[in-house]
């Protein structure tokens, strides 16, 4: 929405009320670059950017940073299944998340990336700064080696049976059922997540950080008020009592992420570079702008003010390891780091099989994303509890606080009433509208107070008890009934109650910037509310604009269709998954069981998402397996595609009229000649997929990979069409 304000205007006023301002520089954890923004994602981002414009409005020089992790094992994987590289895998990501978090009115001034030149370069410093100090200990160690995979397996890169319940396919680390932690090395019947096959041990050299160093400067750190809040203090000393063990910061190669100096084939751990990101993107933006004196201001000194946002899940990362390796390179550590519970829906953990593990751009199908802003702020604290996204209450809520207390209040006053007065104010305010202004403008220092100490929910509950009582003051006075009697009589209530308004948009400009700009538009205002100015009434005589929309209701029907539309596009993933699954042939590239794998697997690097571990345990009803129709079908003839290294065209006779048309990533293992009048197994029901060359009607299934890859083949008496199973 336009503005009627310059930026001119806007910062003439904030140079003049900001002469004693806090500098104040704000990250929110790191998304990693394995799958697109979810709500439990936007629990963060959004509670970062209210605060964020609350700091702004009073006046403060705010910096917001944050930047798409991208380094580890399962970016790496995920970028193979796609036949893709990691760089282009990464930029495509970063493109996704910044579009999706800024359609929700997340405010960056930088949204960088963890793979570039200043991440490198801060990441290498850090780590030989470390080293010259003696922190960087070296230790062989034995690991779990996928043979066939030819690299060293992460924790959640392995599967098997938990050692202490006996609970089937858990992760290398911890077991889902159970809630036991273990080595790899200790699940029974272990498999390699990416191919199946049983890994074997084989020693490595690895580069630890020596955490120990730092056990009595992170109690101190700690201790320090208002550093992070009590239970995570109290958690965190549950570590430091056992006593800090060092810290693994190296992986073998194959890798994706940055070598580290004077290392064969080593690399940094993701953990190690990732919340390094948040300098490396301050860095870039304070380049860019001409400000290199900020960045020192920023990280060397602590003349300023650092705040990091992050979910309880990665509070170990962020207040153990993170203040030992900055202190260990000579950075100043945050001020404060500020830690949110996770996300639950309808009362439940994030589900893909009930449509609720939502996705942003789902969302903005359906729902206005102020919608979310909103109800976020109405259940967000400044401690660790849980957010609870009950549909039926985020329904009744903004329709009724929202739309029927503030939209509709600016709504009837003005294009109800005003509209019929030229647009016009009265002089000044009645003594009752005094007395009203008075009330809500009042309130200004406490809810700012909510505002900075992060108690959305208290600020929204002062807010609405003020829009209650300017409703109230509307009903009694009945402008409506006015205007039919006494026109100056109507447009004193106007007047009176469109200034006491004014100051509730103010309030609510840190969550709803959209809806509050909107009600600057139409108040005609010469410079944007802030919450440094003195609320003042309007000039006499002040001149009101159009009415524009502000907020529509919303139907619970909005919520029907998100999750329908989930729950569809998780049935889908799932059927070509299993339709797909040991394939990397298929003539659809969704990728079939090392997708599958890969995906679970990514779930190891958290990107402090705010959500609940999602119920999705990967059993099939044979309801849903029925419903992937696996056919033979017998290659008419095969032939190389010019510019595609990997692909063949296929004729595909499936005992229809006419054969199907497969691209298939097969050229490694397969010379077209040898592929005429082959019978082989297909997925017959996959949706077409149009591809560079032309579209793919059908999916092959085969084992393996490269050259080693191997299609299937029914046993005998099979003819094109026979259906399997």
């Amino acid at each position: 929405m336009e503005k009627v304000f310059t930026a001119e205007a806007k910062l003439s006023n904030l140079e003049t009320l900001s002469a004693m301002s806090r500098r104040i520089l704000v990250t929110s954890a790191l998304p990693y670059a394995n799958g697109p923004i979810h709500l439990g994602h936007l629990v963060e981002y959004i509670q970062t950017d209210i605060w964020v414009r609350f700091q702004k409005l009073q006046g403060n020089e705010v910096y917001y940073f944050c930047a798409d992790d991208t380094h580890g094992t399962p970016v790496m994987i995920a970028a193979r299944n796609r036949g893709i590289s990691p760089e282009e895998l990464v930029n495509e990501m970063r493109k996704a998340h910044f579009e999706d978090l800024t359609s929700f009115q997340v405010e960056f001034d930088n949204y960088y990336s963890t793979n570039t030149p200043e991440n490198r370069a801060l990441a290498e410093e850090i780590y030989l700064k470390a080293k010259e100090k003696g922190h960087i200990h070296r230790e062989t160690l034995n690991q779990l080696y996928c043979e066939h995979d030819d690299m060293f397996l992460p924790d959640r890169f392995v599967r098997g049976i938990c050692p202490k319940c006996g609970a089937e396919d858990q992760y290398g680390d911890s077991c889902e059922v159970c809630g036991s932690t273990y080595r790899p090395e200790d699940l029974k019947q272990s498999r390699c997540a990416i191919c199946g096959t049983p890994p074997i041990q084989k020693e490595s050299e690895h580069i630890f950080f020596k955490l120990g160093d730092f056990q009595a400067y992170l109690e101190d750190w700690l201790k320090t008020h208002n550093r992070v809040d009590e239970g995570i203090r109290k958690k965190m000393h549950e570590w430091i009592d056992q006593g800090l063990r060092h810290w693994d910061i190296s992986r073998d190669g194959p890798y994706f992420g940055f070598a580290i100096p004077g290392e064969q084939n080593k690399f940094f751990y993701v953990w190690l570079d990732a919340p390094i990101g948040y300098i490396a993107s301050s860095l870039n933006y304070f380049r860019k702008t001409g400000k290199d004196e900020l960045f020192d201001d920023f990280w060397r000194s602590e003349e300023h003010e650092v705040y990091h946002f992050i979910g309880k899940d990665i509070a170990y990362f962020h207040t153990l390891f993170w203040p030992a390796v900055l202190h260990a390179g000579n950075f100043r550590t945050p001020t404060s780091v500020f830690v949110h519970g996770f996300l639950t829906v309808n009362g439940e953990k994030m589900s893909k099989s009930r449509g609720t593990f939502v996705r942003a751009s789902t969302f903005l199908k359906h729902l206005d994303p102020e919608c979310l802003r909103y109800f976020y702020a109405t259940r967000l604290g400044p401690g660790l509890d849980d957010l609870d996204l009950n549909t039926g209450d985020f329904v009744a809520r903004y329709n009724s606080d929202v739309v029927g207390n503030v939209a509709n209040l600016f709504s009837r006053l003005v294009s109800g009433i005003a509209s019929k007065l030229d647009l016009q104010l009265s002089e000044g305010l009645s003594r009752e509208g005094k007395k009203l202004f008075a009330e809500v403008s009042g309130k200004k220092e406490a809810i700012a107070g909510h505002f900075e100490r992060r108690e959305y929910a208290r600020a929204v509950r002062e807010i609405q008890a003020l829009s209650d009582s300017v409703n109230r003051f509307i009903s009694e006075k009945e402008p409506w009934k006015q205007i039919k009697a006494d026109a100056e009589a109507a447009r004193q209530t106007v007047t009176d109650a469109i200034n006491a308004g004014m100051a509730l948009s103010l309030y609510l400009k840190p969550i709803l910037p959209v809806l509050s700009g909107g009600v600057e538009e139409l108040l005609a205002l010469e410079s944007p509310l802030t919450f440094v100015q003195e609320l003042k009434p309007l000039p006499a005589h002040h001149k009101l604009r159009k009415y524009r929309h502000l907020a529509g209701r919303i139907e619970t029907a909005a919520f029907d269709a998100i999750f329908e539309e989930e729950r569809s596009a998780a049935a889908e993933a799932k059927k070509e998954q299993a339709a797909g699954a040991g394939s990397s042939a298929a003539g659809n590239s969704q990728g079939g069981k090392n997708q599958k794998s890969s995906k679970k697997a990514g779930t190891a690097k958290s990107d402090s998402a705010g959500e609940a571990p999602v119920e999705d345990s990967g059993i099939i009803t044979i309801d849903e397996l029925e419903k992937v129709e696996l056919r033979v079908g017998r290659i008419l003839s095969a032939e190389l595609i010019e510019g595609a290294d990997r692909l063949l065209r296929i004729q595909l006779d499936v005992g229809e009229e006419n054969p199907r048309n497969v691209i298939a990533g097969i050229r490694s293992a397969y010379n077209p000649e040898d592929l005429k009048e082959l019978s082989v197994v297909c997925v017959a029901n996959l949706k077409p997929r149009k591809m560079k060359f032309g579209t793919s009607e059908a999916m092959l299934l085969a084992t393996g990979k490269d050259d080693g890859l191997t299609l299937f083949v029914p046993h005998r008496n099979a003819h094109p069409g026979d259906r399997l199973g």
